[in-house]
């Protein structure tokens, strides 16, 4: 596996990869990989010939009083980790590499404003333009035909890939299934927060969504009031199990707006505090 920190380097190797014939599958991280990372470069190695993984951590979706200082950095476990799945090439900037201008806060940037103000954009009102602006980037400097992302954060795969769409990327994104505990928890870099006891508690929300879906599945009304009981519901539950709820919501997931009564492809999103750790996740339905 090649590491390389250079964007010229990358570009002089996916160059040489592509006068090969080979097709570039991307899969960008922020590193402290876990299974959850792991399943999307397999899935990478599935899609295309040629995998890139990059770990950036991006300092453009961090708001104040959020964990940037703090946020896990692993890159020797997570290199070994890559090279034993036969990983291309490891793609490892700085600061300066990703942002040459100096000042990230005079950075171009790129934003889907109708959506990205919404849902885990009320609380942290900068970080989906910030994941946008990297992945753009990204996309550019590596030119992938496919990138891989996980369904965890099902806002912002939708957001990548109407980005993609509106800005006429020529590359695909495919969507990997969130990879679990065995209670259920959704893995994540943030788990690592979570004490024992709440690492056990924490796999409440898992159990919560899929309980306030088989619900709505076995209402004979789904009116707009029967849904709003059962997501009060969820948020006591959520409570009693000791999260601080931050958000649940129906969604249509083809459009990521508060479902109608005749929607019948959802999901339900939801974010919690659990400690230290902000956790999310999600459940599709198909009605």
């Amino acid at each position: 596996m090649n590491i390389i920190k250079r964007v010229s380097q990358l570009r002089a190797a996916i160059t040489g990869a592509k006068q090969a014939k080979k097709r570039v599958a991307f899969v960008p991280t922020m590193g402290n990989l876990h299974q959850g990372h792991l399943d999307l470069v397999k899935r990478a190695k599935l899609e295309g010939d040629f995998v890139v993984v990059s770990i950036y951590v991006n300092p453009l979706q961090f708001g104040e009083n959020e964990d940037l200082s703090k946020y896990p950095r692993t890159e020797k476990q997570d290199a070994r980790l890559l090279a034993d799945l036969d990983v291309d090439m490891l793609f490892l900037p700085d600061e300066a590499a990703m942002y040459p201008g100096g000042d990230i806060g005079q950075q171009t940037m790129v934003d889907i404003p109708t959506l990205s103000g919404l849902y885990c954009g009320e609380q942290r009102p900068i970080h989906f333009r910030g994941v946008t602006t990297v992945v753009a980037r990204l996309f550019n400097i590596v030119q992938p035909e496919v990138a891989i992302f996980g369904k965890k954060d099902y806002q912002q795969l939708f957001l990548i890939k109407k980005m993609v769409d509106d800005l006429a990327f020529p590359i695909e994104v495919a969507g990997v299934e969130t990879a679990r505990e065995e209670s259920g928890l959704a893995m994540s870099s943030r788990n690592g927060y979570l004490t024992k006891a709440q690492i056990k508690k924490a796999a409440t929300l898992r159990k919560v969504l899929v309980e306030t879906a088989d619900a709505i599945k076995e209402s004979k009304t789904r009116s707009k009031t029967s849904v709003q009981k059962l997501t009060k519901q969820a948020f006591k539950d959520l409570e009693k199990a000791g999260f601080d709820p931050h958000y649940l919501h129906v969604l249509n997931r083809l459009t990521l707006l508060e479902r109608q009564k005749e929607d019948k492809e959802l999901v339900i999103i939801a974010a919690a505090q659990m400690g230290k750790a902000r956790l999310i996740d999600n459940i599709e339905i198909d009605l």
